[in-house]
């Protein structure tokens, strides 16, 4: 239960840091790569996205059993923050250099580098990455701490990377090679703050291998499947995901073809949106002493749900969208901020209801809906847009069918709208909050004892 130092705080919210730089152009601005720059339609896209989930749905809870099969010198999550961060960069880098070929040969490498990239690299260090917080300390409140600072410094990657890319791509040519360079600063930047966020964090939590039940697949999957709060922080946390990725990869259609603004009006509400995420993850320590994570996180989501409700009564001004996210900002905050401490709580209470840990096999099935959260909602946005006729091009002067502007239009009006008010009704499920203290006071009797 040792304190973790403010630095440590740091260091370890700089992972995520890291992570966001180059996934949150893969749930934002990819799509849009691959139609105006690489001109691949959205029907190949989306099949690519969607038939890749079927990989991630195995991908994680395999890394979760590796992790928590990994003895090294680091222990158990951290070494693989060392040993993927040079790959991950190769891979992100790989992504926007597709080769002027034919469409099926486009979607063949799109298939190879997203997968390789999403699948095997990113859940290399995402899911240790993940249970890391839960082997630096068992304090809940510790636990809490982190996945804020985790939260404050995440939307700082895509404020790097989401905010700026635009504006250097403009800058560098405003072609594929002008994607490429770009993303070569963003994955040096990466490199630097996933090590230093390996070399100043450290596994404190000691697990006595001699005395550590030896669990089989099969009960370790059946008490992950049974434990009811993994799967209402699963969907929380897919939640937070599909809002980032419909934001992320509608609104720089929505502004270019509705707004007709295709350089600065993006990155202006992208930024704005992050950067009160920030302010609001800053202030949930104090917000969640009081009244706890669950009712905050709440109060957050019907935030939410009300605010972008406000989008439709004027949906063609710049000045009301800049409104509307500044309030609903506020409210996506929350979540964002706590998702980390409910999984670390879900953590302990499988501790509590089953008799063994499963850290990264739990942040691995949670992970596999985050994955799953991007996927198939960028799968659907494709498809939703080559319905209505968007025509991919790398010309950049195309004229969109009014059909595809309608549609981009109503994927950001309504898609939040739906999801938000699901996160409502699980954390009006979510107990967690209110028996997490006697669970705590029971495993540390159950530990004295067995001492």
């Amino acid at each position: 239960m040792k304190k973790i130092t403010f630095g440590t705080r740091v260091a370890y919210g700089c992972g995520d840091t890291a992570c966001n730089i180059v996934y949150g152009m893969i749930s934002t601005l990819l799509t849009l790569f691959y139609t105006d720059y690489a001109g691949v339609s959205p029907i190949t896209i989306g099949m690519v996205m969607l038939i890749s989930r079927v990989f991630d749905g195995s991908s994680d809870l395999i890394m979760g059993f590796l992790v928590d099969r990994t003895k090294s010198r680091w222990g158990k999550s951290r070494p693989w923050l060392l040993w993927m961060t040079v790959p991950y960069a190769i891979a992100a880098i790989l992504m926007f250099t597709v080769p002027h070929t034919t469409e099926f040969v486009k979607g063949i490498y799109i298939f190879v580098t997203y997968n390789l990239t999403t699948t095997v690299i990113y859940t290399a260090i995402n899911v240790p990455y993940g249970s890391l917080s839960t082997m630096m300390t068992r304090d809940s409140y510790q636990q809490d701490l982190l996945s804020i600072f985790r939260m404050i410094l995440s939307p700082v990657g895509r404020i790097i990377s989401v905010t700026f890319t635009m504006p250097l791509v403009k800058v560098f040519g405003d072609d594929q090679a002008a994607w490429v360079k770009t993303m070569f600063i963003w994955v040096a930047i990466a490199v630097v703050l996933l090590l230093f966020c390996f070399f100043q964090c450290e596994e404190t939590v000691k697990v006595d291998v001699k005395k550590e039940k030896k669990v089989s697949v099969k009960k370790n999957l059946k008490a992950l499947v049974t434990n009811k709060y993994f799967w209402c922080v699963l969907g929380l946390w897919s939640i937070q995901v599909i809002h980032q990725t419909i934001v992320g990869t509608d609104l720089p259609y929505y502004c270019k073809y509705i707004f007709k603004n295709d350089s600065w009006m993006y990155s202006t509400l992208y930024f704005l949106e992050t950067a009160i995420m920030i302010l609001g993850a800053m202030a949930c320590p104090f917000l969640i002493k009081r009244w706890g994570k669950r009712n905050v996180t709440l109060a957050g989501s019907v935030l939410a749900v009300v605010s972008h409700l406000l989008i439709l009564a004027n949906p063609f001004s710049f000045q009301w969208f800049f409104g509307v996210t500044l309030i609903r900002s506020i409210g996506v905050s929350q979540l964002s901020a706590t998702i980390f401490g409910m999984l670390g709580d879900v953590v302990e209470y499988g501790y509590w209801k089953n008799g063994f840990r499963q850290e990264s096999l739990i942040f691995g099935g949670a992970s596999l809906g985050f994955k799953v959260g991007t996927g198939v909602t960028s799968a659907l946005m494709t498809g939703l847009m080559t319905a209505s006729g968007y025509i991919s091009s790398t010309s950049g002067n195309v004229v969109q069918p009014g059909s595809a502007v309608t549609t981009i239009g109503n994927i950001y009006k309504i898609g939040p709208v739906i999801i938000w008010a699901a996160a409502i009704i699980l954390l009006l499920i979510y107990k967690l909050d209110k028996e997490y203290p006697k669970i705590s006071k029971e495993l540390a009797e159950r530990e004295m004892n067995q001492a």
